[in-house]
């Protein structure tokens, strides 16, 4: 007992009687020696310290019970200003110092449809404490790793080692999942009784639902690795569109802010999912790239943003390498991309803007021979119209 630390232990006891307000045995905690507190807390075993009890209320120089395993988080800022410290046991107490390592100010914003503007903080408290608690119970210490969380400027990173446990990330995010075991049932028990997580499954649930009601993307795992989970918790907006329809359509569903959310960070929805956003008017555009429909961006006054994202069908765009043809006579395919490149819809890489244009030229060559390659060497082509060919329904009206 002599390697607990005391002041984790006075935090430990009243972390329980919170949890534990309403048993029947609520109003003898306080009787209890410290054996017996630590064994109904499902810390200790039978008064014999275990490697739970020193991972989270051990002092700082009784984590040599625990080696080769790392008993330690590590905070990083990483940007203009860099910096980092290591936080050891007892884990009860450092997470609380590693939330106070973090910069939290406040972020302002200004809804369209309200006088006042929101003020929310860049991170909700609960869900720093939530994401840094899952890492501890979930965590697979035979690999020796420590706990990382990273801070840069626009989100918190938070690594633990091993694989996600039971399920995936995405089962957990309506809330209505259980987990059937844990990584390690011991220490998420005792995690558990001291009031450090909720066993059942609600921890992811309940970041999602804080950075939703902060009008901020989903928290997310996508830069998870086989032997790594990594949540990102954002502080700021990805898309205004997003976070302005989130404080403007407080009815809508949490699957559909899910879905958008993914819309929003370009991942992949299905199609059905797809076809039920477009049928209420959310989304627009074509697979894989979806973006804010238009009836969205009346409603957030970014009409302007919503057209530069909007493709226009092909004939547009073959209407201006017409137009341009018989007004210079030639182009080459510098000429063109010069003409195209930043008409093509911003949703679109540069890459796929070029191919998109490769693409558009190929079909008027080869499929419809309204142009044709005039070039004498096959490395650098140089387009004319084919005479003759270039009238009818692409034939030009107005290019404005």
């Amino acid at each position: 007992m002599d390697d607990l630390d005391p002041e984790a232990l006075i935090v430990a006891k009243t972390k329980f009687k919170e949890r534990n307000a309403k048993a029947d045995f609520a109003d003898k905690i306080d009787r209890w020696d410290l054996a017996t507190f630590l064994d109904k807390a499902k810390v200790t075993i039978n008064g014999k310290i275990t490697n739970t009890a020193i991972l989270i209320l051990g002092k700082e120089e009784a984590s040599h019970y625990l080696l080769p395993v790392l008993a330690q988080i590590t905070w990083k800022l990483e940007g203009e200003e860099k910096g980092y410290e290591h936080f050891g046991t007892p884990l009860l107490l450092n997470t609380t110092k590693v939330l106070h390592r973090i910069r939290n100010i406040k972020y302002k914003f200004f809804p369209d449809n309200e006088l006042l503007s929101v003020t929310v903080n860049k991170y909700e408290t609960r869900s720093i404490l939530e994401a840094l608690h899952n890492c501890i119970a979930h965590q697979d210490y035979s690999l020796n790793s420590r706990i990382i969380v990273t801070e840069k400027v626009d989100r918190l990173i938070f690594a633990n080692a091993g694989s996600f446990f039971e399920g995936k990330p995405d089962d957990y995010t309506s809330g209505e999942k259980t987990p059937e075991r844990y990584r390690n049932p011991f220490l998420a028990h005792a995690m558990y009784s001291l009031g450090m997580i909720d066993t059942l499954g609600y921890g992811i649930h309940a970041m999602v639902l804080a950075q939703r009601n902060r009008f901020f993307p989903l928290p997310d795992f996508i830069l998870s690795e086989p032997q790594k989970v990594v949540l990102q918790l954002y502080d700021h907006s990805i898309n205004e569109n997003y976070s302005k329809l989130l404080i403007e359509r407080k009815d809508l569903p949490l699957t559909k802010v899910v879905l958008l959310d993914r819309v929003q960070k370009k991942l992949s929805i299905s199609d059905d999912a797809a076809a039920m956003l477009k049928k209420d008017k959310l989304i627009a555009g074509r697979k894989p790239n979806f973006y804010v429909e238009a009836s969205v961006a009346e409603v957030t006054n970014n009409k302007a943003t919503y057209i530069k994202n909007r493709a226009f069908d092909d004939e547009h765009y073959k209407k201006m390498i017409l137009e341009f043809l018989r007004t210079y006579k030639k182009a080459n395919r510098e000429e063109i991309d010069n003409l195209l490149l930043n008409k093509l819809s911003d949703i679109l890489d540069d890459k796929q803007k070029r191919n998109k244009i490769r693409n558009l030229l190929y079909s008027m060559s080869k499929k419809e021979g309204l142009i044709k390659n005039d070039a004498r060497s096959s490395r650098h082509s140089v387009w004319i119209l084919n005479k003759g060919k270039a009238t009818g329904k692409l034939d030009i009206e107005d290019t404005e």
